[in-house]
């Protein structure tokens, strides 16, 4: 594993760019001269803008504007009170309203990874204009039972119950003690995870822990509207990822009849786990996508 995090250095700006709930926050940047394309970055569940930081400016000398965003509720952008609003289809369509504002300069690939992929999914079943999809660490419907499940169940009880900040003590201890093999987390980045998951709404908790349990496999759907449109796919699996398999994401690329990737020596985060591999399998395609190679 490398020692990439949230917390690498880039050249990227935050902004805050519109939405319906309020501003999305977002880390943009760096800008490439003479950019060829947008790259849309949407985080997953309890994720945020930051969980990009390793791969903004590679995306950037390749000549392709990084935009990595907070979902509604997420980290630093605002979110409304009601659980449903955060489903996958929802949230879809505020990904989906941000491609039509950056599609109006130049083509967008759009990377959704975990949950972050099922609201991507439902952006391009919403109409979002994309050149491209990536789907990073996703599966083709809810998240299947394992010590992920099993913490984001123990942590909803108490987040109803005590709120934000003991469901995330209760979630760390749980998450230690089912095991999930990840290594120990040094203070400084510990301290940016729980800074950033107490800062999302609880509402956003819970209406994402939801759509987890409860979507259903929409891989032919939108297998249908990515062959009408000729979008270009692209399925991508940490090797020891530990939340949909790999052999789940393995089949879901080829329903999509997209390319699968496995990113070696990383699990469900290989944007920070082994970011440089991840983008040297993500930007050829890319640009080949956009026809600049």
């Amino acid at each position: 594993m490398s020692a990439s995090s949230q917390l690498s250095p880039h050249g990227g700006d935050q902004v805050e760019l519109r939405g319906p709930h309020g501003p999305v926050a977002a880390l943009r940047g760096p800008l490439p001269d003479d950019a060829v394309a947008t790259a849309l970055l949407v985080p997953g569940y309890t994720g945020s803008k930051e969980d990009f930081a390793p791969l903004l400016d590679g995306i950037a000398e390749a000549g392709i504007l990084p935009v990595a965003i907070d979902l509604p509720g997420q980290f630093a952008s605002p979110g409304p009170a009601d659980e449903s609003a955060y489903s996958p289809g929802e949230l879809g369509k505020v990904v989906a309203g941000l491609v039509v504002e950056f599609a109006a300069d130049g083509p967008v690939v759009l990377l959704g990874h975990s949950y972050g992929g099922l609201v991507a999914r439902g952006a391009v079943l919403t109409g979002a204009p994309i050149a491209g999809l990536t789907l990073l660490c996703s599966g083709p419907a809810a998240l299947p039972p394992g010590p992920r499940y099993q913490a984001m169940d123990a942590g909803e009880i108490v987040l109803r119950a005590r709120g934000v900040e003991a469901a995330y003590a209760v979630r760390e201890r749980l998450t230690a003690r089912l095991g999930t093999g990840r290594p120990p987390i040094p203070g400084g980045l510990a301290e940016f995870h729980r800074r950033r998951f107490v800062a999302t709404t609880a509402a956003c908790l819970l209406g994402m822990a939801d759509g987890l349990r409860r979507e259903p496999d929409l891989v032919a759907e939108l297998a249908a509207v990515l062959r009408e449109s000729g979008v270009p796919s692209l399925v991508v699996a940490g090797e020891h990822d530990d939340a949909w398999s790999v052999p789940s994401q393995q089949d879901m690329a080829r329903r999509l009849d997209a390319e699968f990737v496995v990113v070696p020596d990383a699990a469900h985060s290989p944007n920070t786990e082994n970011p440089t591999v991840l983008l040297k399998e993500l930007l050829p395609r890319w640009r080949g996508w956009l026809g600049v190679d």
